[in-house]
């Protein structure tokens, strides 16, 4: 199983079906159509790539419900990251009824889209991820250098917990990574139940000029920080597409890892993300 290579962060949408607040303006106009499986397919198969994991793209359950369905059908479809109201009374009535797909293996909130930083601390959405975590489902933190801050509060705070850090807290490449971004990463990287993705950089530099090397010293530090065994790959397709196709994208990864003196066979492409994310795979849980 530790061969298999895992896209462990992808999207699907439909605009026509639901709506993608962040989606807007000039510069989205390519992402606004539908983007499947049918898609998705020859891009992993020309690339090496196994088993992928689909992740929420709005707030809504009725999207969970969706990528649910297809990936009870779409057999390299792994896993499903969803959306559930963390706040909500229902949550755990919500959850149960997502539970019965036994894809369903983590839930993500655009967390770094919230007028608080320091939403992730709130009571009522402890709550909300104290059930998450009740049944066995990862937390993917989407946020940025803002919110970091209250992402190591809640990490601790739910030691039994598994968390995934999306992007990497999206370290601002183009304009010159913070300081804040290094030291809060590292310190949510002293957490042993926090897991870091290597997705979403390409789209954090100058969309038309960017090149592998620019992005060494955020990935660099995020090798150092989690470890061989706490980091993972992940496209971000189909929004890497503004800065970069596919095979760009896994092609920048390999050669930024070969920088940092990873092994070829890294656990970052594949058994990583199984861990983290309890996927079964094959018929087997792994």
């Amino acid at each position: 199983m530790n061969q298999l290579v895992v896209d462990a962060h992808h999207h699907f949408w439909d605009p026509a079906r639901f709506d993608y607040p962040w989606m807007q303006g000039p510069e989205m106009a390519p992402l606004r159509r539908p983007f499947g499986p049918t898609d998705l397919a020859p891009l992993i198969a020309a690339n090496g790539v196994d088993a992928t994991i689909v992740v929420q793209c709005c707030s809504s359950v009725e999207e969970t419900e969706a990528f649910l369905a297809i990936a009870e059908r779409t057999p390299f479809v792994a896993g499903v990251v969803g959306w559930v109201d963390l706040t909500a009374p229902t949550i755990d009535a919500t959850l149960d009824q997502l539970g019965r797909h036994h894809k369903l293996v983590g839930i993500r909130h655009q967390v770094h889209d919230e007028a608080d930083p320091c939403w992730l601390a709130r009571a009522d959405v402890q709550r909300g991820l104290a059930a998450v975590f009740d049944r066995g489902l990862a937390y993917d933190l989407l946020v940025r250098t803002r919110e970091l801050p209250a992402a190591l509060e809640v990490a601790r705070a739910f030691p039994r917990g598994r968390f995934v850090l999306d992007h990497a807290a999206k370290p601002a490449i183009a304009s010159g990574i913070a300081g804040t971004w290094f030291a809060g990463t590292a310190r949510l990287a002293e957490l042993p139940n926090v897991w870091c993705k290597l997705s979403g950089l390409v789209t954090e530099t100058d969309w038309h000029r960017w090149t592998a090397e620019q992005l060494v010293p955020a990935v660099r530090h995020i090798w150092n920080a989690f470890g061989e065994h706490r980091l993972m790959f992940g496209s971000d397709w189909p929004v890497c597409l503004l800065a970069a196709d596919y095979r760009r994208v896994k092609t920048a990864a390999e050669t930024c890892l070969q920088s940092v003196g990873a092994a070829a066979g890294a656990k970052i492409w594949g058994s990583n993300a199984i861990e983290a994310y309890r996927l079964t795979i094959g018929g087997k849980t792994c």
